[in-house]
């Protein structure tokens, strides 16, 4: 080792024409000793925090203090250590190599500093413990959201014995910050989520948890946990054995950025498997309901096909039953022809082709007449399939109600409520029930419409159906496709109205009552 002054040793690295590279703190006070570094040296990179202060070359290494920080007048340190010693200098050759991967540009540095922009720094970690400890810091920072992928159940759970998701649950309830976690799941992961409060159909307080199958064949997840704080920063953490229990013997390497446009593509990537996963839930319960929608529909399809054929037949061999045969062969003709309507009216919304013929009409005189109409059907019924069944009709404007709509399309919509009335109410007791119907007139904003209620003492709707209740395939009875509501929701909402319906009491044994609205006609 030999002394040797630092103005001589960059003196000769210039005369020779060395390229030099540079590393340096750039900061406000030395920008522009730093811009006239970048004359000479070309190539500056910053790097936040550089204590170091060292030269090395092929075959030498420089090295000093960088200030005297006691001095009221700091001096560079005239006095440097010097070395041409092979190992050493290879090592401090990769210590700067080191510092150079992590530096970014001088020019950007410069350019955030000038133009009060902010590029961020992507580096990368391959300390498992700084990683962890990483996660830990960044959760605990968030003010506005958290979005965190899990790819495994075992990555849940060693994010959980952290103590992870009871935190992500305070901080949604304390600090109103919007959490969303995407994670597979299993009966550990359930009893978890549940004791917690964090079950998926439980999405209250700013957290929304999505759970998923990990299966190959239908979501392709990355094996990586990816964590972004407020859109600012991202934490990615590659997985090597997720066998262990312990999270520093899981982990590998790690990338942590605060780069924007890097912070932005993980969200677009959590957002689009995000997407991704509720499709593929979405199209599960689809394929479900349309499954069922198959069934029920080859059996309303074969039930009357087969009346109408066996009465057929019978009718040659027992002539003197005509006119009670005819009608049973009419009753499921009729059937026939309205699961046939059904099907093609969703087939002309889905497309958008269903036609509205818009007419003016009083719409209480349509609704007297449709009544009427099922008065007499029930009376001739007597006490046979719609039989006991008693209807109430209230008009409580007592004022004539014009709307422009298609008489025909209303009138299907009413008749259809009021089936299902009657239909729901005979299947609570043999006897028949009560359905309670009235009109009213309200007044939103500039608008006036008239309001439709059908109120009925049947079943009511089944808790389970009630969130889809206006859906296709909504049905978990024995009759019917479950398309009726879906056509009925389709119908007024294409009139400017609104359809809606709920159950009497909580529990739904007090029957169910359905209301639509039309604009009035001014």
């Amino acid at each position: 080792m030999k002394c040797k002054t630092t103005k001589d040793y960059y003196r000769t690295s210039l005369k020779k024409k060395i390229k030099v590279r540079y590393i340096t703190n750039i900061t406000k006070d030395n920008l522009h000793y730093c811009k006239d570094l970048m004359k000479f040296f070309g190539e500056i990179r910053h790097l936040e925090g550089l204590k170091a202060n060292f030269s090395v070359s092929e075959s030498e290494y420089l090295a000093s203090s960088t200030i005297n920080q006691e001095s009221d007048q700091p001096k560079l340190i005239e006095q440097i250590i010097y070395s041409n010693v092979k190992d050493i200098v290879e090592q401090q050759k990769y210590v700067f190599e080191s510092f150079w991967d992590r530096a970014i540009l001088g020019e950007q540095r410069i350019k955030e500093i000038e133009e009060g922009k902010t590029f961020g720094k992507t580096e990368i970690i391959q300390i498992p413990s700084k990683t962890k400890e990483l996660f830990i810091n960044l959760v605990n920072s968030a003010k506005e959201e958290i979005l965190l992928l899990l790819p495994t159940t075992n990555a849940f759970l060693r994010e959980n014995s952290m103590g992870i998701m009871n935190t992500l649950k305070i901080k949604s309830i304390n600090e109103n910050i919007r959490i969303q976690v995407l994670t597979p799941t299993n009966d550990a992961v359930n009893k978890i989520l549940l004791d917690l409060g964090l079950d998926s159909g439980n999405n209250k307080n700013n957290f929304i948890l999505t759970p998923f199958e990990f299966r190959s064949d239908q979501i392709n997840v990355s094996s990586v946990t990816i964590l972004v704080v407020d859109k600012r920063e991202s934490l990615v953490i590659e997985k090597i054995d997720d066998t262990k229990d312990n999270i520093l013997d899981a982990m590998g390497l790690a990338t942590y950025s605060t780069s924007i446009p890097t912070v932005l593509s993980y969200v677009n990537i959590f957002d689009g498997l995000s997407k991704q996963l509720n499709l593929y839930e979405q199209l599960k319960i689809h394929g479900k309901m349309q499954d069922e929608f198959i069934n029920i529909a080859s059996h309303e399809l074969r039930t009357p096909t087969q009346a109408v054929l066996a009465y057929s037949e019978l009718l040659e061999s027992h002539p003197e039953k005509r006119e009670e045969m005819i009608q049973v062969i009419k009753r499921n003709a009729l059937r026939l022809q309205r699961l046939t309507e059904d099907i093609l009216d969703v087939t002309r919304i889905e497309s958008k082709t269903l036609k509205i013929h818009k007419e003016k009409f009083d719409i209480k005189s349509l609704l007297s007449s449709v009544v009427n109409d099922h008065k007499n059907n029930i009376e001739k019924d007597g006490h046979g399939e719609y039989g006991g069944v008693r209807i109430f009709y209230n008009d409580l404007s007592q004022k004539i109600c014009f709307v422009e709509a298609d008489s025909q399309r209303i009138t299907q919509t009413i008749s259809n409520l009021l089936d299902n009335a009657i239909k729901f109410t005979k299947e609570k007791e043999s006897k028949g029930g009560d359905i309670y119907i009235t009109t009213e007139e309200i007044t939103k904003g500039n608008n006036q419409y008239v309001v439709i209620r059908i109120k009925d003492t049947g079943i009511g709707i089944d808790k389970d159906i009630l969130p889809r209740l206006f859906t296709k395939f909504a049905t978990n009875s024995a009759k019917g496709t479950g398309l009726g509501l879906f056509i009925c929701k389709s119908i007024i909402e294409a009139h400017g109205g609104q359809i809606w319906a709920e159950n009497n009491d909580k529990d739904g044994n007090a029957g169910a009552a359905f209301a639509f609205s039309l604009p009035l006609d001014k």
